[in-house]
């Protein structure tokens, strides 16, 4: 099974479409640290991690994770050894923060671009989240909590990315 990025505004998966926004600088071959561009390519999914605090566990196939306070995604590009992974928070570590005050991270899903063997600086944190209104993100794909949810009941452990 394969998600579709149709375009810089949708996405599909089997019959179902969603309406989704990508990175400001638009869909790239050559992604880079910072540069807020989507990685172009057919990647793998990881696991779905969600805020208990703000909702139900999701009913997925995928493996669910909760996200707690002290969670960080690695975006320090001085840091190999965690670069592009799960972190425990650390004012020492660079790092994307998971729990959030606003909802973009309530549910996420990471995109496997550049993992799990991560190339400094080829990009870091490219998930599949949330959006409220469709602006450009930092490189990942958003999409609103309604359309999450229902991709969230089709997606399987093997499902694939194709973003072009």
């Amino acid at each position: 099974m394969i998600i579709l990025s149709k375009n810089k505004q949708t996405l599909q998966i089997d019959e179902f479409k969603f309406k989704c926004s990508v990175g400001k600088n638009g869909i790239s071959s050559k992604k880079k640290e910072g540069d807020k561009k989507t990685p172009k390519g057919l990647f793998k999914l990881g696991e779905l991690y969600y805020r208990s605090d703000r909702l139900a566990k999701p009913n997925t196939k995928l493996n669910v994770k909760e996200i707690k306070k002290n969670m960080g995604w690695c975006d320090d590009l001085t840091e190999p050894s965690f670069y592009n992974k799960l972190i425990l928070s650390s004012y020492k570590i660079k790092h994307e923060k998971l729990y959030r005050n606003d909802s973009k991270y309530d549910l996420f899903i990471l995109i496997k671009y550049n993992y799990p063997k991560p190339t400094i600086p080829n990009g870091s944190c490219i998930f599949l989240h949330l959006t409220t209104n469709y602006k450009p993100t930092a490189g990942c794909i958003a999409i609103k909590k309604n359309d999450f949810l229902v991709l969230a009941k089709i997606v399987k452990p093997n499902t694939k990315i194709l973003i072009s």
